[in-house]
């Protein structure tokens, strides 16, 4: 669609095939994360069936801070009918002792269809709406292209699925999503992308609540110091930024103690649509302040602060 892409054409036109697609008195599912690409598939959804939709948050235990309250704050506003499935457990136990990438998004691609097919055994649905996006199926691979990694809206999805899927943006790139957001009115227009498999592939290595909750906690400051320096003119507001914790520790010191703690990449970027993006220049003092108040309020945990200075290609823009 590029530059020819019309918000208000496309909205008209995902409204008749979402009607054509499901029948007059089908029932739907809707994952709901709280980013612009479910946000906006819900709102869509909701036009085009009305209360024949139900929206599920899953909890999966690896969502950012403050995530699930700020989300059915968004549902709420929104009037969609929603339920929010507390998960973690059940994330947590699947994926113990898993550290292959392609794998931890499959177990959770998995999940994630499992915990719908409950919610829509109980609520009759038949149809899942997801918010996938052309970049996902693009670098899921499809035996043609290469597996660059699985989304788990696209390689993580079980050949048993027992509903049909609905993706209204399936054409779509990020910065079309975000155009067809701001038509609708939504709050998500704005918010910056999160993976699907959410902070599970910003934990390198094996996935445990301890290591969660340390880049839970490094997520959150990276997001805060970088918003505080770009509301005071000190930088641009990357597209993406985020913290990874690393599997390996290393050396250092507290006090006067040899410590021995993991290591967090500081990760900024700026792009249009997520398929190409270049390492934000943050400045040295903001990643100065980002350092400081990781290793202070993580001391026991984490010693060295690094910032992943690598464009996609050849990186990605998630790490795993």
């Amino acid at each position: 669609m590029g530059a020819f892409f019309d918000a208000e054409d496309f909205i008209s036109e995902a409204l008749d095939s979402i009607k054509s697609q499901v029948d007059p008195q089908g029932k739907a599912i809707i994952a709901c994360s709280g980013g612009v690409d479910s946000m906006v598939t819900a709102a869509l959804a909701a036009r085009a069936i009305g209360d024949r939709l139900l929206a599920v948050y899953v909890d999966s235990g690896l969502m950012r801070k403050g995530e699930t309250e700020e989300v059915e704050a968004m549902m709420k506003h929104m009037g969609i009918n929603y339920r929010i499935a507390d998960s973690a457990d059940e994330y947590f136990s699947a994926l113990k002792g898993v550290t292959d990438p392609e794998q931890k998004r499959k177990i959770i691609g998995e999940r994630f269809i499992r915990i719908f097919e409950r919610y829509a055994r109980e609520s009759g649905a038949t149809y899942l709406f997801q918010g996938t996006i052309a970049p996902d199926w693009i670098e899921s691979g499809d035996g043609v292209r290469d597996t660059i990694k699985s989304h788990h809206n696209v390689g993580g999805l079980p050949a048993d699925m027992n509903m049909k899927l609905v993706e209204p943006l399936r054409d779509l790139y990020k910065d079309e999503v975000r155009e067809v957001a701001r038509i609708l009115g939504l709050e998500a227009s704005e918010r910056q992308p999160f993976p699907g498999p959410a902070l599970a592939i910003r934990c390198l290595g094996e996935v445990t609540p301890e290591k969660i909750a340390i880049v839970r906690e490094a997520c959150f400051i990276v997001e805060d110091e970088i918003k505080k320096a770009s509301k005071e003119g000190k930088c641009e507001l990357p597209w993406q930024y985020f913290a990874v914790l690393l599997p390996q520790r290393s050396v250092g010191v507290q006090g006067d103690k040899r410590a021995y703690g993991y290591t967090v990449a500081v990760r900024a970027v700026t792009s249009i649509d997520g398929m190409t993006s270049n390492f934000s220049p943050l400045p040295m003092d903001v990643l100065g302040k980002i350092s400081v108040r990781i290793t202070s309020s993580m001391k026991e945990s984490v010693n060295r602060v690094v910032y992943d200075i690598t464009s996609k290609p050849p990186s990605t823009i998630e790490w795993e």
